[in-house]
């Protein structure tokens, strides 16, 4: 094919080379490119469409290599024992900005994790963890603490409060089952073996208001030990029907259980107020 496109104009031969470079990812790569792209500059186009060539052409061509060795192998970075409190917040600070430097980013979900575990985890343990050895404008190796350590305290408390009370207070239907225990679980006292028996219990509640509105959900407790965890607290919700406010308050327990599975899952809950 031939790809020489100086005999035209700058716009028509930007339009050339951009169609050329469309069709080129589309036979190589198996792009597609859906939806118009008329209001777009040429000249954009034609960085973007040749970016995306060079990191595929860079991306089939690429090593990995240790987070220490590609940020230089520093030196100077103290073990997390040996960095006094009062000197935490400022190592961490400039170690991050080491890692985004090298276009390496580390964060965190959980709320209990200080800033001297982030340090000691990324020196201790990140630093010899491999990543694909690519140099590319805007290419960032994200890493989230949470997926290494998880925290089945913040875990849990938000599965009780995101999943359990946003799922049953709320008009929508609750259509998922991946928290609640596939061997069956009591709820308010009463037992469930199949989660649609559950689902049509909730919905059929739900059904009955034009407005359910969760107002409050305050985890007062988390106790994890080993395989057993107990999530407490109180909650707040309304429900409106035909301009009736009703509430429901009071307080709650969960129990989860992550028996045989690596997943947690509710195994028994009590919610005061409601469905008893």
């Amino acid at each position: 094919m031939n790809t020489d496109f100086n005999h035209l104009k700058d716009e028509e031969r930007l339009a050339a080379e951009n169609n050329f470079l469309k069709m080129k990812l589309m036979i190589e790569r198996g792009a597609e490119f859906i939806g118009c792209s008329d209001d777009v500059p040429e000249e954009v186009q034609n960085e973007f469409l040749n970016n995306i060539i060079a990191f595929e052409e860079q991306f089939d061509k690429r090593k990995t290599i240790r987070v220490f060795d590609k940020l230089g192998q520093p030196s100077h970075f103290k073990p997390s024992a040996e960095i006094d409190d009062k000197d935490i917040e400022t190592a961490w600070t400039e170690l991050l900005a080491c890692l985004n430097e090298h276009g390496i980013d580390v964060g965190v979900c959980s709320p209990n994790i200080s800033t001297r575990e982030l340090y000691r985890f990324v020196t201790e343990e990140l630093f010899q963890y491999e990543v694909d050895d690519l140099d590319m404008p805007g290419w960032v190796s994200h890493f989230i603490y949470d997926e290494f350590h998880p925290d089945p305290v913040y875990d849990n408390s938000r599965m009780v409060s995101n999943d359990l009370f946003d799922g049953i207070f709320r008009k929508e239907e609750l259509g998922y089952a991946f928290n609640y225990d596939r061997d069956g679980f009591i709820f308010n006292n009463e037992t469930f073996t199949e989660f649609s028996d559950f689902c049509q219990r909730i919905d059929q509640f739900k059904s009955s208001y034009d407005e359910i509105e969760l107002n409050n959900c305050e985890i007062v407790s988390c106790v994890v030990e080993g395989n057993h965890c107990v999530v407490s607290g109180k909650y707040a919700a309304t429900a409106t029907a035909h301009s009736i406010v009703h509430s429901f308050e009071g307080n709650f327990r969960v129990d989860i259980s992550r028996e045989n599975s690596d997943f947690w899952f509710f195994k028994t809950i009590w919610i005061e107020g409601f469905m008893n």
